[in-house]
């Protein structure tokens, strides 16, 4: 019996005020990713798109808006327990959530809102960033912030880490959390590991890492992306994984994933909504290519 193609509901999610660290602004994006989404989807017709690069004709992917969640600008730990719940909602009432940042403290609300929005079962987290995102805490950051969000998420009852993968590292990083991703991280590529085995390699050692899980969440940090193509971000490492490589591996993993969050775009250092299209683009790849769920 062939399955019915899943509905995929956009909740944004406009907070940055965990950007501790990095640039805010990210409040901006779900606005401006929504936008870029219009230009994409008003070339549906009859309910089909054409990929230019397929040649094929594909049935367009069932998007419906579901809103904001509601976020709190001066309470941080609200406004997570508000987004995982909303997504949570959405999952129950079985839709996909994609859910647009906001910085990457919705990186843990994601995870959660899958969590707690099933009953049982493992739960893994692909997680795309050029940062570990493991502190614990510290006295300028808490104990949830943009630079926590994989720790917390990993800390979920149900969360597998032996399922879960980190993608798109670079560059230095706090001792500390090399300690714990040696004793307890979940495996990575690094940037320049996707670089030297190229995209379907990575795919594969993905869906390799989360088989077996019974949910997947998969949150992708835009600095994963080398600020070439996507100069819009909460942090600008150079040396990041290539916008084709990005939405190759993003529509390969989509079949796999019950759940969907972009973040740190920030429309407020962008140039011309590149990096804001490129999310839309995300979303919207994810949502073609991941319409019917095939478990590992």
């Amino acid at each position: 019996m062939s399955q019915s193609p899943r509905t995929f509901e956009i909740i944004g999610a406009p907070y940055d005020g965990a950007s501790t660290l990095g640039i805010p602004g990210s409040r901006y994006a779900p606005g401006a990713i929504r936008r870029a989404l219009e230009w994409i989807t008003m070339r549906v017709e009859h309910g089909e798109v054409y990929s230019l690069e397929s040649g094929e004709l594909h049935q367009a992917p069932k998007l419906i808006d579901g809103g904001d969640a509601e976020v709190i600008a001066h309470d941080l730990e609200s406004t997570l327990v508000n987004t995982s719940a909303r997504l949570g909602e959405s999952i129950r009432g079985g839709n996909v959530p994609i859910l647009l940042g906001g910085d990457d403290c919705f990186l843990y609300a994601g995870s959660r809102g899958l969590h707690d929005g099933t009953d049982d079962g493992s739960v893994a987290v692909i997680h795309f960033d050029a940062h570990l995102d493991v502190m614990d805490e510290n006295e300028q950051q808490g104990r949830h912030s943009q630079s926590s969000g994989m720790r917390r998420s990993l800390e979920l009852p149900r969360a597998s880490r032996n399922h879960s993968i980190q993608v798109g590292l670079r560059h230095f990083n706090f001792p500390s959390s090399r300690r714990y991703v040696v004793t307890d991280g979940p495996a990575q590529i690094t940037a320049r590991a996707f670089d030297e085995i190229g995209s379907r390699a990575v795919a594969e050692r993905i869906l390799e890492r989360i088989a077996g899980a019974a949910h997947v969440h998969l949150s992708f940090d835009i600095d994963a992306i080398d600020p070439a193509h996507a100069p819009g971000a909460g942090a600008s490492e150079p040396g990041g994984i290539t916008s084709r490589q990005a939405i190759d591996v993003v529509s390969a993993l989509a079949p796999h994933c019950d759940s969907f969050a972009v973040t740190e775009v920030n429309p407020m250092t962008d140039h011309r909504d590149m990096t804001s299209t490129l999310a839309a683009y995300l979303c919207y790849y994810f949502a073609v290519f991941g319409q019917v769920k095939n478990q590992l």
